[in-house]
């Protein structure tokens, strides 16, 4: 089913869902968690405080803190609330990866991206939802008008604008923020530009997603959201995760390029001959 015709069964209201998002359906909140004990009640409280409609999915790759016994007492507390776990620590896109799965298998319209430690404001997950009422996939931007970061150093922050530009130049795509991980997703978008997609490693994967939905033609739409550095536990970037994903943003491109070159080749030789 292409996203278009998701969009036209979900609009029509013999198909709506009594815990459905309007002009969306049923969505799946995932919250991939590893050592968020400190985060991960506060953060599902607020989703389902400001979302109702929505359920949340905790992906914990098998915390040493405690997170995933956490997760499990929310879950008995909130029949909207659920949790899967992973073995160990896979990683970030293989939590989101399963997450997608999960909703695929439960019968999901949408699923979203949200981070654990507070940087992505739950309040806000309404203005995603409003945007894929007409679109494919949303990503919360910080760097679109109304878009805001909110105690970041300063070095960080250039290097986030950085990597965003670098990526928009390299790729030829019109996304600010490529590296957001605040996102909704049609499921139909996810089945059509995931097929046995084998995430990158590191946060590269966000480019990955958001270069694949719009080398696929769908409508990606970008929304203000303000994002803030996280208040308790310890993040997760570093500067090998920043260069892993300049390197293979690089290669990407290069190998774009030369895809391209190749056709246009080709095609000057057809006409030629």
């Amino acid at each position: 089913m292409t996203a278009a015709k998701a969009r036209d069964v979900i609009d029509d209201p013999t198909t709506a869902t009594t815990d459905g998002y309007p002009g969306v359906g049923r969505v799946l909140v995932i919250i991939p968690t590893y050592n968020e004990a400190d985060n991960v009640e506060a953060i599902v409280k607020r989703v389902r405080d400001s979302v109702p409609q929505v359920h949340v999915l905790i992906v914990d790759d098998a915390s040493p803190d405690g997170t995933g016994e956490l997760a499990d007492r929310l879950a008995a507390a909130d029949d909207r609330v659920h949790v899967l776990h992973r073995e160990g620590k896979g990683g970030l896109a293989g939590a989101y990866l399963a997450g997608f799965g999960w909703a695929r298998d439960h019968g999901y319209d949408a699923a979203c991206e949200m981070d654990a430690d507070g940087s992505h404001a739950p309040e806000q997950l309404s203005r995603l939802l409003d945007a894929l009422g007409d679109a494919d996939m949303v990503i919360g931007s910080r760097y679109v008008p109304g878009g805001l970061v909110v105690n970041w150093p300063v070095h960080r922050l250039f290097l986030s604008r950085g990597a965003n530009l670098y990526t928009r130049l390299a790729l030829g795509i019109p996304v600010k923020d490529s590296t957001a991980g605040y996102r909704a997703y049609r499921m139909a978008v996810l089945d059509e530009i995931t097929p046995n997609w084998r995430p990158p490693q590191g946060y590269c994967f966000q480019i990955d997603l958001a270069w694949r939905a719009v080398a696929a033609g769908l409508d990606v739409r970008e929304v203000p959201i303000t994002f803030a550095q996280r208040e308790r536990g310890e993040s997760k970037m570093n500067g090998a995760i920043v260069q892993e994903a300049l390197l293979r943003v690089t290669a990407w491109g290069v190998r774009d390029r030369l895809r391209r070159t190749a056709s246009w080749l080709t095609g000057r030789s057809d006409r030629t001959s």
